[in-house]
């Protein structure tokens, strides 16, 4: 569950500082205050379903993109960290099970 709220906050401040947008104006859309967006952001505190809702519908992305991986990072970052992880995993698979036994 960490992975997610950690996946979610990146996200919010990612596509926040996209839209040049401040915390005191998302939190003006999103009904709330500045501190309610500020502890988001800071990982102290989380967001209700509907706070959820009105995120992404202030910063025009689906409640889904604020969930999913960082958005920050580029397709082609993800694929070379995947490409990286199944290189490490193909390497210890050989070495494992065709490596010369003693």
């Amino acid at each position: 569950m960490e992975k997610y709220a950690s996946d979610f906050v990146d996200n919010m401040i990612f596509y926040r500082t996209q839209k040049n947008m401040s915390q005191l104006e998302l939190s003006g859309i999103c009904d709330c205050a500045k501190s309610t967006i500020s502890g988001i952001e800071s990982r102290k505190n989380y967001p209700s379903f509907e706070l959820i809702l009105k995120i992404a519908y202030a910063l025009e992305v689906t409640p889904a993109d604020l969930f999913l991986r960082d958005a920050s990072k580029s397709d082609e970052e993800i694929r070379a960290h995947i490409e990286h992880i199944l290189s490490e995993g193909l390497k210890n698979l050989l070495e494992t099970e065709f490596s010369p036994r003693t």
